[in-house]
């Protein structure tokens, strides 16, 4: 006989790894290294919804299918010819970016879901404070403040690594654009949005979250630097949910960790 994993066992997991009541979360998982589980990835959500009760809040970070990137110009804009064969984003329907797994997309089409306005820094969120959370999402520098990952430090939230490698941590991004770092790359580019008027194309601009932030920092692992650095440093929590190796921390301890070590590390000479 298979042993199945359930939605109680999972949220009781959860809980001893130090998800509690209330609490606003953001997660990246990698549901295969989880097991298989009664109810599959709704099972999943729903421990998670259990953990942080009623008070508490979900979130997934979604990204959208941007591969139209691959016709830009130097300017960043789209060739006229092929304007109109570009779906815009559109947070009610848009698919989130299949290469961040499947489990944005099954929290963004949970019943109660709200998403984020900005298309490549969008998140979908769950819970009493979703609403909040996604809000007012700036188009432009969408990692920046007043966005999500700023109001998840804001609110004391936390990150939840279920299954996924240290490296996905998406808060880091707000590290990146708070940082004082030299030769920031900067990313612009035409991004179609559906409005009430109707189709609109908008020029973005925000740091490219896409490559290395910097040429000093080109080629090295920084995430997953920054991640691990800061959980030898004694803060974080390790611990398993089913069988998926996870990691828990604080998104208002880390993002200063971060800031301090983007800023350190890149720091020219004297």
């Amino acid at each position: 006989m298979t042993d199945f994993l359930t939605r109680a066992g999972l949220t009781a997991d959860l809980s001893r790894l130090g998800l509690a009541t209330g609490d606003i979360v953001m997660v990246h998982a990698a549901l295969s290294k989880i097991g298989r589980v009664l109810g599959g990835p709704d099972a999943i959500i729903g421990a998670l919804r259990d953990a942080v009760g009623p008070e508490g809040t979900i979130a997934a970070y979604c990204d959208w299918d941007a591969s139209y990137e691959d016709l830009l110009d130097a300017e960043g804009r789209v060739p006229e010819e092929w304007r109109v064969h570009i779906p815009p984003y559109d947070p009610l329907t848009s698919r989130a970016f299949r290469e961040n797994g499947s489990f944005p997309e099954f929290v963004r089409t949970t019943p109660g879901a709200v998403r984020s306005a900005n298309s490549g820094a969008s998140v979908a969120a769950l819970g009493a404070r979703a609403d909040w959370l996604v809000a007012d999402h700036p188009i432009d520098y969408g990692y920046g403040p007043g966005s999500p990952f700023a109001k998840l430090v804001e609110a004391k939230g936390k990150v939840l690594m279920l299954g996924a490698p240290v490296d996905t941590m998406t808060l880091i991004h707000h590290a990146e654009h708070l940082a004082n770092v030299p030769g920031k790359r900067i990313k612009r580019a035409e991004v179609p949005y559906l409005s009430p008027a109707g189709l609109e194309w908008r020029m973005i601009e925000e740091f490219d979250t896409g490559d290395y932030l910097c040429p000093v920092l080109d080629d090295r692992d920084y995430f997953t630097e920054i991640v691990e650095s800061y959980l030898a440093s004694g803060r974080g929590t390790r611990g398993k949910v089913g069988n998926a190796p996870c990691v828990l921390v604080d998104a208002a301890g880390i993002l200063p960790y971060a800031v301090a070590w983007l800023e350190r590390e890149t720091k020219s000479p004297s």
